[in-house]
């Protein structure tokens, strides 16, 4: 929960300011009350003595503020009138307990942070089962986040591990849990429960930083669906060599997609209608029921690939005319058709159809 030099490595969403910036409005609040004493003081300095010279001046008040606000009393600057004795009463003794509110306030509660942040963190890890840990939030890391979520995740099931302050800040914002640490360190993995993780992403700006997180990861958790970005494709098959299920190369992606803008600008429209969760196209991927003759009628969905004992069938292969129940079918459909779940088909055979 805790580094060895005693920060915080877990930041939970909706967690309230850090005890230095407590400390200081609250003394910006003592402030304030010393000012306020000082100056009432000052202006009724004609029902005040002081017994050195005989009369009080601004300094004189400023230090019957501070030795009467925080009790200590000396009595060398004092109220004689009444008038000045009613003003200390109804204004100054308030403002004394005030203060003392103030300051024991402060003390129990910098002594109580640490249970609280400690009782926070134990409540969250007892339900954190089966989540998500995304390995840098930059661009790609939020986009991926916004994509799970889209896709029906929970924010709760998400944590977000990243070195950067300003990166948890942008995380704990969003809703997520946040992990501060090197991804590719057992410890800070263990901090974000790889163990009972089921998919981690890795969407970190080096290549090699990506590999040693994979590696870590999938000896931590060898159940976890790890998928992974990377810059260059010569690094791909040290991703897929170091644990991960999917590696994606960034770079290459985006310029096929640069070329394809130029020759066929409407097939770039199409991918970015299939990146986009919610419009238009959609991709998912599901397994096939026991009485279903097939996933979806034709008008539907149609079918890229199906993955079969762990072997990907994709659309070109013969195998793909027979689908069996257990098949777990990746189909392209409307958005509106896959957002209503899995829907079992019964009747005639319309593969025919379909072909």
């Amino acid at each position: 929960m805790a580094s060895p030099d005693g920060k915080q490595l877990i930041s939970l969403p909706g967690s309230h300011a850090g005890p230095v910036r407590k400390i200081l409005l609250r003394f910006a609040f003592a402030l304030a009350l010393v000012v306020f004493v000082a100056l009432v003081a000052y202006a009724g300095r004609g029902g005040y003595t002081d017994p050195a010279d005989g009369s009080v001046s601004l300094l004189d008040a400023f230090y019957y503020s501070t030795v009467t606000i925080t009790t200590t009393g000396y009595g060398d600057v004092r109220p004689v009138s009444d008038g000045a004795r009613l003003v200390t009463t109804l204004l100054i003794t308030p403002a004394r307990i005030l203060f003392l509110i103030l300051l024991v306030g402060t003390t129990l509660e910098i002594l109580a942070e640490r249970s609280r942040y400690a009782y926070r963190v134990a409540r969250w890890r007892r339900h954190l089962r089966d989540h998500t840990i995304i390995c840098g939030y930059g661009t790609k890391g939020q986009a991926a986040v916004r994509t799970l979520i889209d896709r029906g995740d929970e924010p709760s099931s998400i944590v977000v591990i990243d070195e950067s302050p300003a990166a948890r800040a942008r995380a704990t914002n969003d809703g997520l849990a946040a992990v501060a640490g090197d991804a590719s360190s057992k410890e800070v993995l263990a901090e974000a429960g790889i163990a009972g993780a089921r998919k981690v992403v890795i969407a970190v700006g080096r290549d090699d930083t990506a590999v040693l997180i994979s590696l870590t990861a999938r000896e931590l958790n060898p159940r976890a669906t790890i998928v992974a970005s990377v810059r260059e494709h010569e690094n791909v098959h040290l991703l897929r060599q170091s644990g991960a299920d999917a590696v994606i190369t960034s770079s290459a992606a985006a310029g096929r997609l640069l070329g394809l803008s130029i020759e066929t600008p409407q097939v770039t429209k199409v991918f970015e209608d299939l990146l986009t969760v919610g419009a238009g196209l959609d991709i998912q991927e599901r397994e096939l029921g026991p009485d279903e003759a097939l996933p979806r009628h034709a008008h539907d969905s149609m079918i890229l690939a199906v993955v079969r004992n762990g072997e990907l069938i994709r659309f070109s292969d013969p195998r793909l005319r027979e689908l069996r129940p257990g098949d777990r079918v990746i189909e392209l459909c409307h958005e509106k058709v896959a957002a209503e779940g899995d829907r079992p088909r019964t009747g005639g055979d319309s593969r025919g159809e379909r072909r």
